[in-house]
């Protein structure tokens, strides 16, 4: 019996390790366009979240590291509606509130918002990272969640995106 314990105490930890964290996220958005730390203090505060290099270095961390603090999702939330103001600029009106509770269909929407992208050219990402969707299947993922056609968007998903936002905006940017 210990050994059955065993094996399945080593298959929650290698899911745990598969799944995608906030940190993560933000990490895989920092090397795909190139932040740097103090632009990435400028993007939270754009985002209405002050923060400083020694927070945003101990987010950036991989979770071994003894420094590493799990970033919140209304921080991740933050960021996100910052890095649409500096894409985009800011819009009329009051400044949008970010989450306190993220999921990844929030996370690709505020994404595709940031580089102004039609679902062609999420399609056209997606592809680059060697996942194919249907247009229907996309837009599945933009719907409000008590929609019968709402589809979550799990994390193999959201990972190919960042993937493929990799390859389109730092690989272009390196050639």
């Amino acid at each position: 019996m210990p050994d059955s314990t065993y094996k399945l105490g080593v298959l929650l930890n290698c899911r745990q390790k598969q799944r995608m964290n906030n940190n993560d996220i933000l990490r895989r958005i920092r090397y795909a366009f190139n932040i740097a730390d103090t632009k990435m203090i400028e993007t939270f505060a754009l985002g209405e979240v002050k923060t400083n290099r020694a927070q945003v270095s101990s987010w950036l961390k991989k979770d071994i590291d003894p420094d590493y603090i799990a970033l919140p999702d209304f921080q991740l939330a933050a960021f996100l509606n910052g890095l649409i103001t500096d894409k985009r600029g800011s819009r009329e009106g009051p400044k949008p509130i970010p989450e306190n509770i993220l999921n990844n269909n929030i996370i690709l929407r505020k994404l595709r918002i940031a580089l102004n992208l039609n679902d062609t050219d999420v399609l056209q990402i997606l592809d680059l990272a060697g996942l194919k969707i249907s247009k229907h299947e996309l837009s599945a993922f933009f719907r409000k969640p008590g929609q019968s056609q709402y589809r979550e968007c799990k994390d193999q998903v959201l990972r190919n995106y960042l993937k493929g936002l990799q390859m389109k905006y730092r690989e272009n940017k390196m050639k």
